[in-house]
């Protein structure tokens, strides 16, 4: 039993709930279908597919249509209805009652009645209405405000050709780093054939520098800078190589007889002069002078070894290196003994401590150097009384048993000196000249100036590669999958190249050195990092480390085997290759001695095949 004023009131509010229900679910939809949509939208753009980028918004439509399925297969059922409208209007169920048509007295039906018609027909819909908006409908917002803008946004420019690879024009002006290799002609050479050999290297410098100026194809500029680096490398180990190789052994093995010159030994093995000038460096400010006497002593036996076998250059090398070991010894003795006679005679400051306590335990000319510089400013501060003190503790010094008599004539004429002004004056001066004094040998002159070169031209082909990158990004920016497969066909054919050359790669001596054909170099080492190894399709080094670079000449012997191996031979097989001579029994064997073919080499699988062939 139905009231008609009751089921005409929840007929109207069944509709409006079903319908906020249904429309709230059609607008995540949509919400959802806009916030994906981006996806495509944006990839079209990026892509350049026009239509894509336009048509993407449909996905919002479709999720309008989704939300509608959803609607319809969740509607809500007049119970759940009435249930909602109970639990919002706070009736206790009446509706729910009155829905289902059923009470046990007549008269609390007609009290149900009442009042789930009251309820309804009161209600403004405040309370009655579901919740249209949730968080989720927010999506919608942004996806169109993203749809607005990238619809709006111009479409990225079409990729320019990419030229093929090292045919890029390359042009700077930024060529400081041959800048060194162009200063290289005019450093004192050690003979005629080197100054020539420094001229030219300068000149093709200076040449390629006009040339990157004007522009030019990026692959032949890394073949000339390539090859530039090989002609340092090779005048940097020009020192003792070729017919002077046996004379730069020998001096080597005088040298490694000695523990305190075995570090400088393996440094001239090297071509290292900058570190053998180093090693005589701390042997030479070394306060205990046995181990700087029997250093240089070593060094006039290694240069003349050296001269006796043909190594003329390292031999005068040498003699060098001893004539600075001298001046060294002699400039750290000086002051040695300044200093401690100031420490004795309550004169030294804490600073110059400091710096004498750094010689002993440095023992380079940079130590020295400050403590001269010191020592001049000190004595300049002194007052005659402090020098007078001072000469005296020179004279108790130089009178002290076990004093060699050379030291104890220079600290008495330092003691001399300190007595008149004008030997003052003369002593401040020495001090201020052995401040200045250059002790560097030539060889480490020359081998730092060439460092520095193949620095630069190392720093100027980086430089080339990266504007190289640069010229080619735009060229490649938008190819997406296409790109990257060919960037992967090219990186395994460059892991097949470098299986193949890696026996040449690690045996080449530092430098690069063109690869015929290909128009790209290789550099010194196994070609990675900074050392400017093997280009393929990037031209940017890997790193700016410092390369280590081989010295090694690895030869093949031919004498005979080691002793203990023999040669042996065993039968023969079916489908087998041979890869020696055989020495069966079938030279002999003749029409009348099939029988051989049983004791010869021949497989089993084959014999009867040659027994018929023998057969008379």
């Amino acid at each position: 039993m139905t009231d008609p004023a009751f089921h005409a009131l929840f007929e109207r509010w069944a509709r409006r709930v079903r319908t906020r229900l249904a429309l709230r679910r059609m607008l995540a939809g949509a919400a959802i279908g806009l916030a994906v949509a981006l996806i495509p939208a944006a990839i079209g753009w990026k892509m350049r597919w026009a239509d894509l980028r336009l048509w993407a918004p449909v996905l919002g439509l479709a999720g309008l249509g989704l939300g509608w399925l959803m609607a319809r297969r969740r509607r809500w059922t007049d119970t759940d209805v009435a249930l909602f409208l109970d639990a919002r209007l706070e009736t206790e169920e009446a509706i729910a009652t009155a829905v289902a048509g059923e009470a046990d007295h007549p008269g609390a039906w007609a009290v149900v009645i009442t009042t789930a018609t009251t309820a309804l027909a009161k209600e403004t819909g405040q309370r009655a209405n579901p919740r249209l908006w949730k968080p989720v409908h927010a999506l919608g917002a942004v996806g169109a405000i993203g749809l607005a803008v990238i619809a709006r946004q111009p479409l990225p420019a079409a990729p320019a050709a990419v030229a093929a690879p090292g045919t890029t024009k390359v042009q700077t002006t930024e060529v400081e780093g041959l800048e060194k290799a162009a200063k290289l002609g005019q450093l004192s050479p050690r003979d005629e054939a080197q100054r020539e050999r420094l001229e030219k290297i300068a000149k093709d410098a200076e040449a390629l520098k006009e040339e990157l100026r004007k522009g030019m194809e990026k692959r032949e500029a890394q073949d000339k800078i390539a090859r530039l680096r090989e002609q340092l490398s090779q005048e940097r180990l020009s020192l003792g190589e070729g017919e002077q190789r046996a004379g730069l052994e020998s001096a080597v093995s005088k040298l490694q007889e000695s523990e305190a010159t075995k570090k400088a030994a393996k440094a001239l093995g090297d071509h290292d002069l900058l570190t053998v000038d180093r090693e005589m460096e701390k042997l030479a400010n070394e306060r205990e002078k046995q181990d700087r006497e029997l250093a240089k002593k070593k060094l006039e036996e290694a240069a003349d070894a050296a001269k006796k076998n043909g190594a003329g250059d390292v031999g005068k090398a040498l003699e060098e290196e001893k004539k600075l070991m001298d001046r060294r010894g002699e400039r750290a003795d000086t002051l040695r003994e300044l200093a401690d006679a100031m420490k004795g005679a309550g004169e030294a400051s804490d600073e110059l401590k400091t710096q004498s306590e750094a010689l002993d335990r440095q023992g380079s000319d940079k130590a020295a150097k400050q403590l001269a510089e010191s020592l001049g400013k000190a004595l300049e501060k002194m007052t005659p009384e402090e020098r007078k003190r001072l000469a005296e503790k020179l004279r108790e010094m130089a009178k002290q048993s076990g004093v060699p008599q050379a030291d104890a004539d220079r600290m008495k004429d330092m003691a001399k000196d300190l007595g008149t002004p004008e030997g003052q004056k003369e002593l401040e001066e020495k001090l201020k000249e052995l401040a200045k004094e250059n002790t560097e040998s030539s060889e480490s002159k020359r081998q730092q100036a060439l460092d520095d070169a193949e620095r630069g031209a190392q720093g100027t082909e980086r430089g080339l590669g990266e504007q190289g990158q640069g010229q080619q990004g735009q060229g490649q920016q938008g190819q997406g999958q296409q790109g990257q497969g060919q960037q992967q066909q090219g990186q395994g054919q460059q892991g097949q190249g470098q299986q193949g050359q890696q026996g040449q790669g690690q045996g080449q001596q530092a430098g690069a050195v063109p690869i015929p054909g290909d128009g790209q170099t290789a550099g010194s080492g196994s070609g990675t990092g900074g050392g400017g190894g093997p280009k393929k399709g990037n031209s940017g080094g890997a790193g700016d480390a410092q390369t280590m670079k081989s010295r090694a000449r690895g030869t093949i012997s031919k004498g005979q085997a080691m002793p203990g191996t023999v040669n042996t031979f065993v039968p023969g097989k079916a489908g087998g290759t041979a890869n020696t001579r055989g020495t069966g029994d079938l030279r002999i064997v003749g029409p009348s001695e099939v029988d051989g073919v049983e004791r010869s080499d021949v497989p089993e699988e084959y014999r009867e095949h040659v027994r018929q062939y023998f057969q008379p």
